[in-house]
This record gives C-alpha cells, sequence and structure tokens, in this order.
C-alpha cells in the first residue's frame, strides 16, 4: 500500500462524522496505508502510536494503533464503558504535530470492535493507552483535541513546552 498525506487542522474533512464499515474486511487496505503513514510520520517525526482513517482523507470508522509494540486494528469502534475517574495530560496530533493541548481523558475505557477478519472483539485500556484510544474515537466523530482544551491556557507549542520541561529537569 502507501503512506499517505495527513490532513492538518483546518481541512474541513477532520470535523466530519466517520461512516461505519460495511464489511470489516474491505478495510485491510486502508489499514496497511495507516499503518505505513503511521510508520513514516515516526520515521520522519520521530513520535507517533495511532492514526484514525479520516486523517488520511477516508472517511470511515477504522483507527490503527500501535501501542507497546503491538498493533492494533479497529473497525467500527463503539463505546462500551468510560470510567468517570480522570487525568490529566499534555495531548498531541498528527494533524497539529507541532501544537499541543492541555486535556483531561478518562482512566480506563472499553471498546467494541471488528478486527481485520470481521470477527467482534472487545478493547480494555487504561492510563496512556486508554488516553490514545480515546483521542483516536474523537477522530471519527470530528473531535479534535482543541476541542478539549481545558482552557484558553491550555496549548503550547511543542518547542516551548520540550523548552520548559527542560528547564524543569534542570532546576530539579
Amino acid at each position: 500500500m502507501s503512506v499517505r498525506r495527513i490532513l492538518q487542522l483546518g481541512d474541513p474533512l477532520l470535523r466530519s462524522v466517520s461512516a461505519a464499515v460495511p464489511h470489516p474486511v474491505s478495510a485491510n487496505g486502508v489499514l496497511q496505508d495507516l499503518r505505513d503513514t503511521l510508520h513514516d510520520f515516526q520515521r520522519t517525526r520521530g513520535f507517533g502510536r495511532g492514526i484514525s482513517a479520516i486523517q488520511i482523507g477516508v472517511p470511515e470508522r477504522i483507527i490503527y494503533i500501535e501501542f507497546k509494540k503491538k498493533p492494533y486494528c479497529l473497525i467500527n469502534p463503539e463505546w462500551i464503558w468510560m470510567s468517570p475517574e480522570k487525568f490529566q495530560l499534555w495531548d498531541d496530533c498528527f494533524s497539529f504535530p507541532d501544537l499541543l493541548v492541555r486535556l483531561e481523558r478518562s482512566e480506563s475505557v472499553r471498546v467494541r470492535y471488528d478486527d481485520e477478519q470481521g470477527a467482534a472483539r472487545t478493547l480494555e485500556a487504561t492510563g496512556a493507552f486508554s488516553e490514545l484510544v480515546q483521542h483516536e474515537m474523537d477522530h471519527l466523530d470530528g473531535i479534535l483535541a482543541i476541542d478539549r482544551a481545558q482552557d484558553r491556557d491550555s496549548l503550547c507549542t511543542r518547542e516551548e513546552r520540550e523548552r520548559r520541561y527542560a528547564v524543569l529537569q534542570r532546576n530539579s
């Protein structure tokens, strides 16, 4: 398959609600493109763990994640449960890679999805993995991390965040 262009903040397609995939097996080509695009982003930018189909211009409910060296292919994912316990973090996104957003996410989640063969599966995630799943699920509904910013002071460029973190590290 191929590396695809990642839509950037301001592209109206990022605000689209993605459609269900009628035949999960038909998603394999898109999943390969997501995998290739993720690996290219990791190679060129040095970070990245997940990507949704809408980010490459495909408005279908497909997510590809690599977390702790394990791949996850989620087709037509749906929320089953989100914990009421929350945590805060600085989130980033392939669609605005130089911007970080301070937001809040559920500590744990459970999602039902179809795998590449069309089998129904359930995924439970906590902590950083939970945050990643929530971020990618938001994309499927046209929600961006900036929409979840805690307040007007919850945006920061990557360069500024790294500068501040380096200062904090040196002073501790």
